[in-house]
């Protein structure tokens, strides 16, 4: 087995940051090219749509069970294969006009993407502890928020000098990179393996998820992402269609919606040591009371401003309560790292889906004002679970340091499955 020697651990540690922004770079480089997409493969918005939909239900469900797998066969090659499966995928639908086997392909995409952020995820708990690990988990959604920055704003150049094919050409080479630095100075991060047992997997999730602070984190979680997701599939059309500016402008809109959300996830880290639940609860509020005006203002006043005004209020609160309870869930239950981290990404991600398909099928986001009443649904849920749900973080500790993972009260035999 390959292990990763203590004198690179540094460099693999900024390998794995590198990598965890890659859902994001895969969901959101080919934004600024779903309308021309829709052009050039004679098919509708919704069609189209369903590629950013299929891509985030396949990368949830195999987070789910990506993180009992790796607990126990390991980080290292489930990684590195899916890397270079992940190229090939990347570069596949790049050369291809069939939507069909673009679904099957985005499909393909989330299953390993979700394989490699669950395993670079669990790095950290592995080589990390303390005071350590608590900076990087709270640097996770900090670091993500890189992809929302910079792929639409990548994806509107390569849209405009090549058309929408150089977008997933783009991820292949990004894959390949990072597969060839994996071979050069990878290796196995696990100390010790977990003998795979289907009672132990079930078992292991049903003590997690029986945490209720766990279970609504991962909901609210899941609202939180949703509005960037309604946003990135609503904002091509509103920008482009509607108010008839370029590609190049919807990956700007992008790249403000990106630094708005690295702005909360930076301004959760500066307030860490403050009260969990009261920083969460303003930070709430402000999305409520920033849907609540907004609404009738965009009823009469549509432009390219008051869209942006929406998204960052939004999203900036959203990246801020994204941050905290991400931090929060990783931490939550540090014996099971690799599957704390499948069940805390795919859980989020299924509800994100679901969701945001709702939204999508109920409210036919044709106007800021549309927009506004998906946001106002969003925030409203977040809310009243931030309200109902007795988080123990709150009354153990201060903000910022992890809670302890909770006596382990079920028994499995690991051996018998």
């Amino acid at each position: 087995m390959k292990t990763i020697k203590d004198a690179r651990v540094g460099w693999n540690t900024i390998v794995a940051l590198g990598l965890i922004p890659l859902s994001g770079f895969a969901m959101d480089v080919f934004i600024p090219s779903l309308p021309d997409m829709a052009a050039q493969l004679h098919t509708t918005p919704a069609a189209i749509q369903l590629t950013l939909s299929l891509f985030i239900i396949s990368f949830g469900v195999s987070q789910l069970l990506v993180g009992g797998l790796i607990d126990s066969f390991g980080r290292y090659w489930p990684s590195l294969i899916s890397l270079a499966i992940f190229s090939i995928a990347s570069f596949s639908i790049a050369y291809t006009n069939n939507l069909q086997l673009i679904y099957g392909l985005r499909v393909i995409q989330g299953i390993t993407v979700a394989t490699i952020v669950v395993s670079k995820r669990a790095f950290f708990v592995d080589r990390y502890s303390g005071d350590q690990l608590k900076k990087y988990t709270s640097l996770f959604s900090v670091i993500w928020s890189i992809a929302p920055i910079v792929a639409p704003f990548l994806g509107g150049f390569f849209q405009t000098q090549w058309g929408w094919s150089s977008n997933f050409m783009f991820l292949g080479y990004f894959g390949l990179f990072f597969l060839l630095i994996e071979l050069w100075i990878g290796g196995e991060s696990i100390k010790a393996r977990q003998p795979f047992s289907v009672r132990n997997f079930i078992g292991s999730y049903t003590h997690m998820l029986k945490a209720s602070d766990f279970g609504a984190a991962l909901i609210i979680l899941g609202l939180t992402y949703a509005m960037l997701l309604v946003y990135g599939m609503g904002s091509p059309f509103l920008i482009e269609q509607r108010m008839q500016y370029s590609p190049v402008v919807t990956g700007y809109c992008a790249l403000f919606s990106g630094v708005s959300v690295f702005i909360g996830g930076s301004l959760s880290r500066m307030l860490i040591q403050r009260p969990f639940m009261k920083k969460l609860l303003i930070a709430s509020s402000v999305q409520l009371l920033a849907t609540a005006l907004l609404i009738p203002l965009t009823m009469h006043y549509q432009n390219i401003f008051t869209l942006l005004l929406y998204v960052f209020l939004l999203h900036s609160m959203g990246g801020f309560i994204f941050n905290n309870l991400m931090s929060y869930n990783l931490t939550r239950f540090p014996q099971y790292a690799g599957k704390a981290s499948g069940l805390t990404g795919g859980g989020f991600a299924i509800v994100t889906s679901i969701i945001s398909s709702l939204l999508a099928s109920l409210l036919s986001i044709t106007n800021q004002a549309v927009l506004g009443v998906s946001y106002g649904i969003l925030a409203l849920g977040v809310f009243l679970l931030l309200v109902k749900t007795k988080w123990k973080h709150d009354r153990a500790k201060p903000s910022g340091d992890a809670p302890e993972a909770a006596p382990v009260t079920i028994k499995v035999k690991l051996a018998s499955a």
